[in-house]
């Protein structure tokens, strides 16, 4: 692993940060300041504004001390090919780049192991309790589903049973998969929708209220809903004020919502619907700059990877929590996260890929 200081600047957390740059900071220093400063100073503006109906808390508790500031380290390794994704097995990270499948060591040095070769991994996710990792590869972006204890063996080599079968099954005969989502529910339901008026690019499902099924996806034009009961497809939020196709980044459903409300992130703004296409808050989340990734924490955060910044908000108000600046202009894209532990890739077309994890937390490193 190496450290952080080539890439980013410290962490900037709005509750402490001082807005005055030293005189001894370079150019590029007082540039990050300039960009950290407007964007703080955009974000103490719509708290302000905020607070002329709300009730001020004249004793904040929630100041983060100095020790446990989030932070950055990079992986040594450099990869060849673009990463498109990763998913962690144990505490090992499996890799998906354009040209195959690797596993990242991190319990050891740090060694990568070459899994399977010439095959492009556009999705993953590990399913450990079924022994499965769930994909979208190929040239024709198949729904492949590889046996985990197969993959295990490729490196080990000490089960000549399972060398003999086959390591993977297609998902039906699904080809040209744009995106799927892995979602636990107890009862089986079987979903097709063959006629939908938008192609969807990002795609989710909510249980309301433990009951009712709906499939959400957001398009180039918004985001809608489908009633799986009924088989109807609906609108719930299109922004007018966008005249070009729209970039959907994420569908977060909040939760203590009964799985009614959420927050939909588009271009370099978040609005909180439900699922009847209803405003529910009176908020947009506004990113300083678009984003080129954005993902929902399991802290109760949302992320957002700019070409300036990476920016941490709250996903119930959108209110920055703070900020990290880079050093250079670079492409992030968020890979997955677990407990306290993000991880991301640079983004480098026809280029080396490096991978980066952030502790939220350096008080709960030790605990995984």
């Amino acid at each position: 692993m190496g450290g952080s200081k080539a890439s980013f600047t410290p962490f900037v957390d709005p509750r402490v940060y001082q807005t005055s740059p030293s005189e001894n900071d370079d150019d590029d220093n007082s540039a990050e300041a300039m960009f950290a400063n407007e964007l703080l100073r955009q974000e103490q503006a719509r708290l302000n504004e905020a607070r002329k109906i709300s009730v001020v808390n004249v004793n904040p508790t929630n100041i983060r001390p100095h020790s446990d500031t989030p932070e950055i380290r990079k992986y040594k390794k450099r990869f060849n090919s673009e990463i498109l994704c990763a998913a962690l097995w144990g505490v090992n990270l499996l890799v998906g780049t354009e040209n195959g499948l690797m596993l990242l060591d991190r319990s050891g040095q740090g060694k990568v192991y070459n899994l399977i070769t010439r095959r492009r991994f556009l999705q993953m996710d590990v399913l450990e309790g079924l022994n499965v990792l769930v994909t979208i590869s190929g040239k024709k972006n198949k729904l492949r589903v590889y046996y985990l204890s197969w993959l295990r063996n490729r490196i080990l080599h000490n089960d000549p049973e399972v060398e003999k079968k086959q390591g993977w099954i297609t998902v039906g005969e699904l080809e040209g998969c744009v995106h799927y989502k892995v979602v636990k529910y107890e009862r089986i339901k079987f979903l097709s929708f063959t006629e939908l008026q938008h192609r969807p690019q990002l795609v989710d499902l909510t249980v309301e209220e433990g009951q009712r099924l709906k499939v959400i996806y957001g398009s180039s034009v918004g985001f809608h809903v489908i009633d799986v009961d009924s088989g109807n497809p609906y609108d719930i939020y299109i922004p007018s004020h966008i005249q070009s196709q729209v970039t959907p980044h994420a569908i977060v459903v909040l939760p203590k919502t009964d799985g009614m409300e959420m927050l939909l992130c588009y271009e370099d703004e978040g609005v909180y619907v439900n699922t009847y296409g209803r405003i529910t808050k009176d908020v947009v989340l506004q990113w300083g700059e678009m984003p080129t990734s954005v993902a929902y924490i399991h802290s109760n955060q949302i992320m957002g990877w700019g070409e300036k910044a990476i920016e941490i908000r709250s996903v119930e108000t959108g209110h920055l929590d703070g900020v990290f600046m880079h050093k250079r202009a670079q492409r992030l894209k968020f890979l997955c996260e677990r407990n306290d532990k993000v991880f991301f890739a640079s983004v480098r077309s026809g280029g080396s890929s490096q991978v980066f994890f952030m502790t939220l937390n350096r008080n709960s490193m030790m605990n995984w």
